[in-house]
């Protein structure tokens, strides 16, 4: 999908940096992607922890306590 955004130049040199791209589309395709795969890993943590999962074998304490 093509579209049309604003970007703040001095952010879209850092994506470019950082993603390894050397053009602007493709910087920013791969940092939205990256951005809403840590966002989707962030909430399936969250609800792990939660204990929203019953059938989730640990809980967070019980995996920290094995951590140690």
């Amino acid at each position: 999908m093509r579209i049309t955004i604003e970007v703040d130049e001095e952010v879209l040199e850092q994506a470019m940096a950082l993603t390894g791209e050397t053009k602007k589309g493709p910087a920013i395709t791969k940092a939205a992607s990256e951005y809403v795969r840590r966002e989707m890993a962030r909430k399936f943590a969250n609800m792990v922890m939660e204990g929203q999962f019953a059938d989730y074998p640990l809980t967070n304490d019980e995996l920290e306590a094995a951590d140690r």
